[in-house]
């Protein structure tokens, strides 16, 4: 068995949500078919529309073949000529689904695999403001995208029953896979610090990039919980900075530490006592939940922060999805001190969340 992985990646070599579930996605396949048998074909998003000709490439590109995020119809020409070598082609983002189209129109006589991160309507809207005159060619592309996936795949993936029901009712295909987010254990020793109790102003921790739904999320809790507890918050995200502004503005004066563009996690989970996660809007499951439960973090979040995931609220944190229900949640950690090293959260990503963990359900493609 062969494989050629097709996976978007950042020019600049960022590792985000979506690159890291890709990642493991990769991993796992390379487990199962072997180091030699699998090869990936990479698509940057890296054109510089500095013309009017640019801009109207891009434009015709959409409308015309479906192409975006970098995809284009050389890209694809080159995917589909060298397809042949291989048993199977996996298109990790379901927005290169004219991949899967062009593969399937041409004879291409191997399996076609396709991985939803997102039921990418849903994404981009969050992604794209309303008023940018591109926005409604991108949510009609990315739509196109997810129909040719559902017609041409001979599977679909998706992460969760959520974004299954929607793609089953938008586009009338049912996913072959439902499988969990998963990422690498980087928190192996973690454990060492179980004895460390939080304390009275706990130190709250909020994870997330640049993104419509993460600024909405952050600036809501800074401007309606934090005035109303004592609480040391860190903000750590890419491009977080450009955010900074408004959220001291919402802080009237509360302290607020914004870190941008951090190389290393790890201090930043090491020194909380609790992670806050106010996600009210998205698509797929949120990769920084399933990086909490791997730190062994006390975690307060809101449904859709947790959406996917296989938790005990109580046991985790708390589910909170109103000012006041994270207001009480915040002051009974201040008042009743817990562990800062939550056993819970460790063992359900040890049980659930790894590559190991998902990797039996992954040999099922091949049934």
């Amino acid at each position: 068995m062969r494989i050629l992985f097709i996976r978007y990646k950042k020019s600049k070599g960022v590792m985000e949500g979506g690159e890291m579930c890709s990642q493991k996605n990769f991993n796992i396949l390379r487990r199962i078919v072997g180091d030699g048998n699998i090869d990936t074909y990479y698509i940057h998003d890296e054109q510089h529309r500095n013309t009017v000709w640019d801009y109207v490439h891009g434009v015709v590109s959409m409308i015309a073949g479906g192409y975006y995020f970098g995809l284009t119809a050389r890209r694809t020409r080159e995917i589909v000529d060298v397809a042949s070598k291989y048993d199977c082609v996996f298109v990790d983002r379901s927005v290169f689904s004219v991949i899967a189209k062009c593969l399937k129109e041409t004879g291409y006589k191997g399996k076609v695999f396709v991985f939803f991160h997102n039921v990418e309507t849903h994404y981009f809207k969050d992604k794209i403001a309303w008023w940018k005159p591109w926005r409604s060619l991108v949510l009609h592309c990315v739509d196109r995208n997810d129909r040719y996936a559902c017609r041409y795949a001979d599977k679909i993936i998706v992460l969760n029953d959520r974004d299954k029901r929607e793609i089953e009712e938008r586009y009338g295909r049912r996913a072959d896979m439902t499988t969990p987010i998963a990422i690498e254990d980087r928190a192996e020793t973690v454990e060492a610090e179980g004895a460390v109790m939080t304390v009275s102003q706990p130190s709250c921790l909020f994870l997330g990039a640049y993104f419509s739904a993460n600024n909405e999320g952050i600036l809501w809790f800074v401007e309606n919980v934090l005035p109303e507890v004592d609480i040391r918050l860190r903000i750590v995200g890419k491009g977080m900075s450009r955010l900074e502004s408004e959220i001291r503005s919402k802080a009237r004066g509360k302290e607020v530490e914004v870190i941008s563009d951090a190389p290393d996690l790890t201090p930043y989970f090491q020194e909380a006592d609790v992670v806050v996660l106010p996600i009210f809007k998205g698509s797929g499951m949120k990769v920084k939940t399933c990086e909490c439960l791997m730190w062994g973090k006390n975690i307060i979040g809101t449904r859709e922060a947790f959406e996917g995931y296989q938790v005990d609220y109580e046991k985790v944190g708390a589910l909170c999805n109103t000012k006041d229900e994270f207001i009480a949640s915040i002051r009974r950690i201040a008042e009743h001190p817990i562990p800062r090293y939550n056993r819970y959260a460790r063992e359900t990503y040890l049980q659930h969340y790894t590559e190991d963990a998902v990797r039996k359900e992954w040999l099922r493609l091949w049934d």
